[in-house]
């Protein structure tokens, strides 16, 4: 098929058919394009479009993010996951600040030298906010394209991902380049979807090789299964009698870096122990509480939380800057890592403790 044949075969589709409405696409500046893209990276378009709203109230321009503490914009980024994203969006909003004026480089090189922002990352923003000609080759577009085309093999294989790279090349065309971009996008996130395909509704259904040769469900290839390792971790609910819980901020770096999370003791040191020497109090009470697993893409981990009632303490734990107590719900918002807040809201609705001792 010919790259102009593909192209405009899309083009006609998403007139009909694809997104239009969506809040990114009523104002298509670059930083409102910047902000939905890197938000759209893993997460879905349902989950996004609240967060992209309310990121945009409180941050309308990037002149107003790149001011901000990291923990302002850690804290409306909260539930949304890969918080590696937002602190990169902080401190790109800085540098187009510092060293751009505060205007987003039209250049790809310079755009891809962002913090956070990869190759196709630079192209949609530049192809969807300025109608400049770059080829994009998100999970939606590797899709759509290992699939019309047949391409065997997992698209993390170097071979298989220059394949497809050259492949979205020669498929972009020279004009209405905003268009086609959206218009891929589109079809592989609502039609040409990873499981259950609804290949009757695509514009590919005649020549889609892997619907041809009846092989859609092995296209694209899979990455390698693997066994995930299982880690352990338990965490300490320091619990005042008003409710609060102590909170530590974890290094820039590393798992949850920046966000707001459970202390961690030593596994051999005893819950009191900690108490003792980080609070300055033993408390009333120690609870078990249920565990659970948050799993990441490279393992598991099965978390132990550990309640302490510390009914009244004293103050001498919040003068430290990277520690805090937190009142879910009532307090201001900080970057929680998504099984810290999970946990808190199951405390806020008095779930049983499983074990007293």
């Amino acid at each position: 098929m010919a790259s102009d044949s593909f192209s405009q075969r899309l083009v006609n589709w998403h007139a009909r058919f694809g997104r239009h409405d969506l809040p990114w696409q009523t104002d298509k500046a670059p930083y409102r394009v910047w902000i939905s893209e890197i938000m759209l990276q893993q997460t879905q378009v349902a989950t996004v479009i609240p967060y992209f709203e309310r990121f945009m109230a409180r941050f309308p321009d990037v002149q107003s993010l790149a001011r901000v503490p990291e923990d302002q914009v850690l804290g409306l980024w909260s539930g949304l996951g890969y918080y590696a994203r937002a602190r990169n969006l902080h401190k790109a909003a800085r540098v187009v600040v510092n060293d751009f004026d505060g205007v987003f480089p039209t250049d790809i090189e310079q755009m891809q030298a962002l913090p956070g922002i990869g190759r196709s990352t630079a192209g949609a923003i530049l192809a969807l906010s300025s109608g400049q000609r770059h080829p994009i080759l998100d999970g939606n577009v590797k899709r759509v394209l290992a699939r019309h085309f047949a391409v065997e093999g997992w698209a993390g294989q170097r071979a298989v991902e220059q394949r497809l790279w050259a492949l979205s090349d020669a498929c972009t065309p020279t004009v209405e380049v905003e268009t086609y971009t959206q218009a891929i996008m589109d079809l592989g996130a609502t039609v040409c979807r990873r499981s259950k395909p609804l290949c009757e509704q695509c514009p590919f259904s005649g020549t889609c090789q892997a619907l041809v040769q009846d092989r859609i469900a092995e296209f694209p290839g899979r990455r390698p299964k693997k066994v995930l390792p299982v880690r352990q971790a338990r965490w300490l609910v320091a619990r005042r009698e008003d409710g609060a819980v102590l909170l530590h901020k974890r290094p820039p770096s590393g798992l949850w870096g920046g966000l707001w999370c459970l202390p961690e003791p030593p596994q051999e040191q005893a819950p009191e122990d900690w108490s003792l020497e980080h609070l300055g109090a033993s408390p009333d009470g120690v609870s078990q509480l249920d565990g659970f697993r948050h799993t990441f893409s490279h393992f598991h981990l099965d978390i132990s939380p550990v309640l302490l009632n510390m009914g009244v303490v004293s103050g001498r734990n919040v003068a430290e800057a990277e520690r805090v107590w937190y009142k879910h719900g009532l307090s201001a918002q900080l970057g929680l890592a998504a099984p810290v807040q999970r946990l808190l809201e199951r405390l806020d609705q008095d779930s049983p403790v499983s074990k007293t001792r």
